[in-house]
């Protein structure tokens, strides 16, 4: 407890200037209404009497929160306004005196000690006003709130978010995850689990999953249903305890693929073509068609009231070598109805299997008239000689239809162009349940539709790779610059560190 001098009495009304002699031990002091010294009236007088000098407060290590009685846990920082608060919260008798001042002292990290030093003001004896400044220890202890204990007792969730889409790769679903971790949707979910078709997400109330669900389809056309699962009813208080499932399913549509449109579609979008390839996918289908360079997007909407897939997808393609590339002048661009694409070139390539360079050349029309170059390698779907299960393409005249339908260059091969990346990207946190092998595939075809595609890193944060940032890059192949990557940050430190680890300032 600190000494005050004489003037932290402040008696109520004038003072004169003459001195008196304390009644107590004959100081000389100013008068005032105890005619008494500092000293004197603390012994007879303790104003911090009732206010406890020791509290203990609640820290639960798995969500890095406190807890605030009577049930409620909050995320503080060390010596945050909102920590300081909760430790005011524990003193009772605080109400009785005026707090001037409060705030913390510093204590070894390692000590698991807070100590608020408190500057408190009391009325004593005929009116004089005595202040006095007192230290309070409080005692850190781990606790596990009940979020977290229902989560490790397998009991933990109230409501489910399934996300699935019915596709042989995960472009979207990859896609899918950087825009959560962009937006940081995932933060109330107490566990997420990878499953072969999809993922789970788990939350502790029903209105974080429908918010959750609300964000979904503001990224990505889907739709979904809700259930409801009987859990526990209480006859006499009428309370009904139901588990809530979310069943959301994605377009099974990704970057890329072919597709036959119905011909009642193709011409509600402008007579695009029935041919046409996915481009992008956000919160529509982007479409355009390789023959005419006509774009159409697809509403969520539009999708599910004629739903339609695709012919062949990524796995399906051939490499084919690019032999002769004559550009289509603007005047023949059947342009009479819809919108053009102006990120493309329209061009005549004559192409030959990479596998089989002896075959003859193949004749087509692509939209990558201002990519590919004689000599480049592109992959492409062979439409004349494949056997794709699709009703409206029976519908379409083989004279009609393309032998070969070129959808991206390739630039170089997978293992160069991993070596070249300066960059990476964050995950979530699951539990993983998918072959690891077509994983990677598809998640590296991912990444190069990402240095590839400009408008597709809108919703996806880059980081850097301090293992390859000082690899020079190659200039033939898409890069990302340095001013669209982020610092790469650690999250994952608990305020309190790991277990019998010291506590962080």
């Amino acid at each position: 407890m600190e000494s005050l001098d004489d003037h932290d009495i402040c008696p109520i009304g004038l003072q004169s200037q003459a001195t008196i002699l304390c009644c107590e031990c004959g100081t000389p002091i100013s008068p005032n209404p105890a005619n008494m010294c500092v000293v004197c009236i603390r012994t007879h007088v303790d104003i911090t009497e009732g206010i406890p000098k020791q509290g203990t407060l609640f820290f639960c290590r798995n969500c890095e929160r406190y807890l605030q009685p009577p049930s409620q846990w909050v995320t503080a920082a060390l010596e945050s306004r909102e920590l300081l608060s909760i430790c005011l919260k524990k003193l009772k008798g605080l109400t009785k005196v005026r707090l001037v001042d409060a705030g913390f002292v510093w204590t070894e990290p390692h000590s698991k000690r807070l100590k608020v030093k408190l500057t408190i003001q009391k009325e004593v004896m005929n009116g004089t006003v005595l202040q006095q400044v007192f230290v309070v220890e409080f005692v850190v202890q781990n606790q596990m709130c009940e979020d977290c204990h229902r989560t490790e007792a397998k009991d933990f969730w109230k409501s489910v978010v399934q996300v699935r889409q019915k596709a042989t790769h995960k472009k979207t679903m990859y896609y899918l995850e950087q825009a959560i971790l962009k937006h940081k949707a995932h933060a109330n979910t107490l566990n997420i689990k990878e499953m072969p078709d999809g993922i789970d997400f788990y939350y502790g109330q029903p209105q974080d999953s429908r918010r959750f669900v609300e964000f979904l389809q503001a990224v990505v056309p889907c739709k979904y249903v809700t259930s409801k699962k009987l859990v526990s009813h209480d006859i006499r208080s009428n309370i009904f305890n139901y588990k809530t499932s979310f069943s959301v399913e994605i377009a099974p549509i990704c970057k890329d693929d072919i597709i036959c449109l119905p011909a009642k579609l193709a011409a509600g979008f402008g007579n695009i073509g029935q041919l046409v390839i996915c481009s992008r996918i956000s919160t529509a289908i982007h479409l355009i068609n390789p023959s005419t360079l006509q774009i159409a997007e697809v509403s969520s909407l539009q999708y599910w009231k004629s739903p339609f897939t695709s012919i062949a997808t990524t796995k399906q393609f051939r490499e084919y070598i690019v032999m002769q590339v004559d550009h289509v002048p603007d005047s023949r661009h059947n342009s009479s109805f819809g919108s053009v694409s102006t990120k493309h070139v329209l061009a005549d390539v004559w192409v030959c299997l990479s596998s089989d360079m002896s075959a003859d050349q193949i004749h087509c029309r692509t939209h990558l008239g201002h990519l590919l170059q004689p000599g480049d390698t592109a992959l492409g779907f062979d439409l004349g000689n494949s056997n794709a299960n699709s009703f409206d393409l029976d519908k379409i005249p083989v004279e009609k239809r393309p032998d070969v339908i070129l959808v991206k260059k390739l630039f170089a091969e997978k293992g160069y162009r991993n070596r070249q990346r300066k960059w990476k990207l964050a995950r979530l946190e699951r539990e993983a349940a998918m072959s690891a092998n077509s994983n990677e595939v598809d998640y590296t075809d991912f990444m190069e539709d990402l240095e590839e595609d400009e408008a597709l890193r809108q919703n996806v944060n880059i980081f850097k790779d301090p293992r390859k940032i000082d690899v020079e890059a190659d200039p033939d192949t898409p890069q990302i610059s340095l001013e669209e990557m982020l610092d790469d940050l650690s999250l994952n430190e608990d305020a309190t560190g790991g277990a019998g680890a010291a506590m962080m300032e």
